[in-house]
């Protein structure tokens, strides 16, 4: 089935962080086909190539690969500046990267939680403020959306860690959208629930159809689902929306 467009990202300039794969690749798929010029960026060069093509062959808009490294000032000053003087203007920024170790306490690897930290956390942080300082200097302003997860509001075992960075997420969105208010930039967050991910697929069928059980909806959320809640948050239609979490779980019981 022919997937729907409603262009409405017609000419806007759009960053995608962890645009490789999964969720990040569904936003930059969904996004050009709105019409938007998108920079799908990931730490793993070539990644983006893997799949943008045959996108660009028939979307309105257009995927543009960009790799660096979000946790590093320099790296994302660097790759910030390029967009501004390629295009013009930012118009928007998914900070979607990130990282996830699932540990029980009493087992968390403190390697493992720098990581999380260094990018769920602070490369959020380093983004959003090298965005915002373009956007605030537009008369248009812009949109940012931060992707944390339901664990951010309701907790889960073996996620202590996991849990606090996309808790601090939701923090700094809510902080931050009080702070860009009055240049006219947005911020949100959305919070997916169980997602259609390759990792997800990988995990114990029946463990996964018990955590099934507890969407009201029946099913699993699909790239394309969150997605879609970012395209509004991205687009014309929530200008009046700010410092929100969005939940895209399928009404969820936890």
């Amino acid at each position: 089935m022919e997937e729907k467009t409603y262009g409405l990202l017609n000419d806007k300039v759009i960053i995608v962080t962890g645009a490789g794969r999964g969720i990040g690749q569904a936003m930059a798929t969904v996004f050009a086909r709105n019409g938007a010029t998108v920079y799908a960026t990931d730490v793993r060069p070539g990644s983006v190539e893997e799949w943008n093509k045959e996108v660009n062959d028939s979307a309105d808009g257009e995927i543009r690969s960009l790799y660096f490294d979000i946790s590093s000032e320099q790296e994302a000053k660097t790759a910030v500046m390029q967009i501004k003087k390629e295009c013009g203007h930012i118009d928007g920024l998914v900070n979607n990267a990130g990282v996830e170790f699932n540990e029980l306490i009493g087992m968390i690897s403190f390697e493992n939680m720098q990581k999380m930290f260094n990018v769920n956390v602070f490369g959020t942080i380093n983004m959003l403020q090298m965005v915002s300082r373009i956007m605030g200097r537009q008369e248009t302003g812009g949109s940012i959306v931060n992707i944390a997860s339901m664990v951010a509001l309701r907790g889960n075992r073996g996620q202590l860690v996991y849990s606090a960075t996309k808790g601090a997420v939701v923090s700094l969105t809510k902080s931050a959208a009080k702070e860009l208010a009055e240049k006219k930039i947005r911020v949100n967050a959305i919070a997916p629930g169980l997602t259609n991910t390759a990792m997800m697929q990988q995990a114990d069928p029946e463990k996964l159809q018990n955590r099934i059980s507890n969407i009201c909806m029946g099913r699993l959320a699909e790239p394309e689902d969150i997605a879609k809640a970012c395209m509004f948050l991205l687009s014309d239609l929530s200008e009046y929306v700010s410092g929100q979490v969005l939940a895209v779980d399928g009404c969820t019981i936890m």
